[in-house]
């Protein structure tokens, strides 16, 4: 794979790399580029694997490279959100009456408290910390603390601006990646970048997408629109600590109720052009509302330097939402509106019909990419637009024996997931092989509701001790997982990937049916209504295979890894396109008989 890369920097041709789990694929993007002599970008699908990079491979690369005489420069680079603000803790641990009041400092209430002792510990924290990066505390901080001690980008003034911008932590982290051979970032970020026509991160030769799986649906998020009521929330509030008492903050805080309850109605859905008019009335009055507070701060004067700042904060959220409102209201055809999230907390977003033009213009055509992941899936680089002529396609495989280390077993004799009976017989099944296993299950589902169903019918019938991802946040549900050989963890997709447990502990995955995305996803509808008859083959069955496969991938993480992998769909094994999805995962040895699949785990339990 580092020679694959190492040929595309020097063609100058694009790469996409299957590298399933135990290739060594970070050690061979960072060998292949570093060699090449190519300032290099990776952008990773997700913080954790961005901060494993930092503490693990970079600097293990680099120790092997400086031993061969070739050094070089790497850094991380977050969003503004990761750091603390200078700027924000000085005026939170300065703060009196009112403005305390609105930090919800100045009460005498037992949550008040508790805020002040955080805000108090992040300031001691924050004068040893070389990086204000909020990965480093070994300490979790409540979400109203952290927000009242950093800024987004939406909010910050920017350096120049800033009585405190020398020392700010965000600009010391970008200075740090302007001079780096190896700028770490997440593809979140990256996708900003590309929207902000590259003003976010230094000019580089070579980007890697890390986990491109994730890529269309990442870059769809951060260059289209996201327009929630709470945004107006937290610009009625920047403008209430500079206009104390004035009626443009009541008139901004307004707009909250009246998006929501505009939006609310039309939850899940997919919205034409132009906007239902309750929409788009409440989007004219969020236009003329913000404009209005923007002329009001921009004739305001004021005194102190802390003053200075909190207007500059709020002029420039006031700003940027104007943008965001205004964007909205210019949706084109090639754009898809949709409403997300419940109707208690409706979001609207505008995300492009097809991301390819976008990353053409501002990806393709300016450097050399490198996607990689465990699981490509079929015809990505038709999705993202990468051109033909100029992309090379190859698979490195594994260094794992899946033929020898591996079951995969489909439950044939199962009725469909829609048909009567599929609950139950997905229960029976999971009673069964937990039992063959001693325990060592991660159970996997593609809803909370079937979740909780197999967790109620399961339960009782078992020894063995069951989790849920209802019991803990991620990282220590996964490793109360891994620290006992007979518990069982049921999850959802959330756990289809990211989750990491070799050894003993994590013999038998089940996942419960195949993870098509949802018929009624408004960005997918769209997408597949310009496809027709395609578009469940181009992208139901991909993205179903694609996610199928990373839940496999928790089972073989070593070499010595053995067990099984049990998909209680029958469609797997009778379905025409089944063949589409089998293709995509590893290649294990196949059963449809539940008596192989019991023999193996029980002689894995029994050594």
């Amino acid at each position: 794979m580092a020679e694959l890369v190492a040929e595309a920097i020097r063609s100058k041709k694009h790469l996409i790399v299957q590298a399933r789990t135990g290739t060594g694929k970070t050690l061979a993007y960072l060998v292949g580029a570093l060699l090449a002599g190519k300032r290099t970008v990776v952008a990773t699908a997700t913080k954790a694997l961005q901060d494993q990079l930092a503490t693990k491979d970079l600097p293990f690369v680099a120790e092997q490279l400086a031993a061969l005489g070739h050094e070089f420069e790497w850094a991380v680079l977050k969003g503004r959100s990761n750091y603390v603000c200078l700027q924000r803790l000085h005026e939170a641990t300065t703060a009196t009456g009112q403005e305390a009041l609105d930090l919800g400092l100045g009460g005498a209430d037992a949550r008040s408290h508790v805020l002040k002792a955080e805000i108090r510990r992040l300031a001691d924290w924050a004068g040893d910390s070389p990086t204000g990066d909020q990965a480093e505390l070994d300490w979790a901080p409540s979400d109203q603390a952290w927000k009242t001690v950093s800024v987004g980008s939406d909010e910050c003034p920017g350096k120049d601006r800033c009585r405190l911008g020398a020392q700010c932590f965000a600009e010391q982290a970008r200075t740090q990646a302007a001079a780096a051979d190896v700028v770490v970032v997440n593809t979140h970020l990256y996708g900003l970048n590309v929207g902000a026509e590259g003003a976010i991160l230094p000019e580089h030769d070579v980007v890697v997408f890390d986990e491109a799986h994730v890529l269309e649906d990442v870059m769809s998020d951060t260059v289209g629109v996201q327009l929630a009521p709470g945004r107006f929330t937290a610009v009625a509030a920047a403008v209430r600590r500079i206009l104390a008492d004035a009626p443009i903050e009541a008139e901004l805080a307004e707009l909250v109720p009246a998006l929501r309850d505009a939006l609310a109605p039309h939850a899940g859905e997919r919205l034409r052009n132009p906007f239902p008019e309750a929409i788009d009335g409440v989007l004219e009055d969020a236009e003329a509302r913000l404009g209005k507070a923007s002329q009001v701060l921009a004739d305001l004067s004021v005194g102190d330097d802390d003053s200075k700042q909190r207007l500059l904060r709020a002029q420039k959220m006031v700003t940027r939402s104007l943008e965001a409102v205004q964007a909205a209201r210019s949706t084109t055809a090639d754009q898809v509106p949709f409403v997300s999230g419940r109707p208690e907390f409706p979001m609207l977003e505008v995300a492009p019909l097809d991301v390819g033009p976008t990353l053409a213009a501002g990806v393709w055509g300016e450097r050399t990419a490198i996607l990689t992941s465990a699981t490509i899936p079929a015809r990505l680089a038709d999705r993202v637009g990468l051109p033909p002529e100029r992309t090379t396609v190859d698979d490195v495989g594994s260094p794992f024996d899946y033929e020898r280390q591996a079951v995969l077993y489909c439950a044939l004799h199962l009725p469909r997931p829609n048909a009567p009976g599929f609950r139950e017989g997905v229960a029976d099944e999971l009673v069964n092989l937990i039992e063959a296993a001693g325990g060592r299950t991660l159970a996997l589902f593609t809803s909370w509701a079937a979740m909780d169903d197999a967790v109620e019918r399961v339960r009782d019938r078992i020894e063995y001790k069951v989790l849920t991802q209802r019991d803990l946040p991620k990282p220590a549900l996964v490793r109360a997982f891994a620290e006992s050989a007979e518990t069982c963890l049921f999850a959802t997709t959330g756990l289809f990937q990211g989750v990491d447990v070799p050894g003993d502990t994590l013999s038998c995955v089940v996942i419960d049916k195949l993870p098509f995305p949802r018929p009624d996803d408004p960005l997918l509808s769209a997408r597949r209504e310009r496809l027709k008859a395609a578009a469940f083959s181009e992208i139901d069955v991909p993205r179903a295979a694609t996610l199928l496969a990373q839940a496999c991938g928790r089972l073989i993480r070593t070499a010595n890894d053995r067990g099984v992998v049990a998909v209680l769909d029958p469609r797997l094994g009778t379905a025409n396109y089944r063949w589409d999805i089998v293709r995509a995962l590893p290649p294990m040895k196949r059963t449809r008989n539940r008596a192989d699949a019991e023999a193996l785990l029980r002689e894995i339990r029994d050594s």
